[in-house]
């Protein structure tokens, strides 16, 4: 290959497509949904709030990016069901997933669970006008990311070459908030430009429709810098640039960057951590319910519970920021953390 090798991002891009496309991700790393049933019931009971905040839409489109072995969807679909009818009568059910070994996975989860059809999509772009409400968890981490290394006045991109990083003069995004002077010589600062092009397709479809929307990835909510890159690959941390296509590839999520990017006019809720917002939507009352339903499964299913919420599990880890336009009231969860108009908003419609 010739010059300074492949950008990171080609080559993340490159490696999580043929990874999806060959391999069983579930094999290696385990997702909120897969521990506990609580987690999609809860993301459910958010959805028919949120529908009756919209002055309840029917139809309306549900639509979940990055939606993984379907699991979170199947259980949100029951929840409706038993306990919001004239919700899952009204929902409209839409996939954003490339894979097409993944669409059967999630087809076959789904089968069941919904008495809608359900429609697939490479992209937001493909799901029908009208009002909507979107989940997505553990979506943005696996977008591909460009990593910049501080030199004096400047930057150096890092570029992938023969399994190693190379260094190589490159524009800088010219709209990325950081400052040169907050970020120490010689250290990496990470962008995303795919995870920023969904937000602000995200948020210009709610300046056209009511709508809300919940992001849960792992990640930070304040200017940071530092090399967040990783690998798992048979379940145990791997070198991300060897083997390219055997391993998933993930990095954090900038969620500023992310508020920094919505249309104004938009309303953006938190980010809060993943533990303050399942406990805010009564995950101890429904951890209750199953366990006196279930006491011989009673410790399991609290452990499962705790390992979402935990500090020092996946209850800090995971931050969840949430969007809305035409909404009745606050977006559930968030306990009026709306951030302040134009704070740190970079955006435009």
């Amino acid at each position: 290959m010739s010059g300074p090798g492949e950008r990171l991002d080609h080559f993340m891009a490159r490696a999580n497509a043929a990874y999806y496309a060959g391999c069983d991700p579930f094999a290696d790393f385990i997702t909120a949904p897969e521990i506990s049933q609580v987690f999609g019931e809860l993301l459910g009971a958010w959805v028919a709030v949120a529908w009756g905040q919209l002055g309840r839409p029917d139809p309306f489109m549900l639509v979940e990016a990055g939606p993984g072995r379907g699991t979170l969807m199947a259980d949100a679909q029951r929840l409706l069901r038993r306990v919001a009818p004239a919700c899952h009568k009204a929902v409209r059910v839409h996939l954003i997933e490339t894979s097409p070994r993944l669409r059967g996975v999630q087809a076959h989860a789904l089968h069941d669970a919904t008495a809608v059809p359900v429609c697939w999509h490479g992209d937001l772009s493909g799901v029908p006008d009208g009002p909507m409400v979107l989940l997505a968890n553990e979506f943005l981490d696996a977008l591909p990311i460009r990593q910049f290394v501080r030199r004096g006045q400047g930057w150096l991109e890092r570029f992938v070459h023969d399994g190693a990083f190379m260094l190589a003069a490159s524009d800088f995004p010219a709209d990325h908030p950081a400052s040169i002077r907050s970020v120490p010589e010689g250290d990496v600062l990470e962008t995303c430009q795919p995870a920023l092009d969904f937000i602000h397709a995200l948020g210009t479809r709610l300046l056209r429709w009511p709508g809300a929307a919940v992001l849960i990835d792992y990640g930070y909510d304040a200017p940071a810098c530092g090399d967040s890159l990783q690998a798992l690959r048979d379940g145990r941390p791997a070198d991300p640039l060897l083997d390219a296509g055997s391993a998933d590839l993930t990095a954090h999520v900038d969620f500023r960057a992310i508020a920094d990017h919505v249309p104004r006019g938009v309303d953006v809720w938190g980010s809060v951590t993943q533990g303050d917002f399942l406990s805010a939507l009564g995950l101890a009352a429904r951890v209750g319910q199953l366990a006196r339903a279930a006491p011989a499964q009673a410790d399991e299913i609290r452990a499962a519970a705790m390992r979402l919420v935990a500090p020092d599990r996946m209850g800090q880890l995971f931050r969840v920021m949430g969007f809305s336009s035409g909404l009745a009231g606050d977006l559930p969860g968030f306990a009026g953390r709306r951030a302040a108009d134009g704070a740190g908003r970079g955006g435009t419609p």
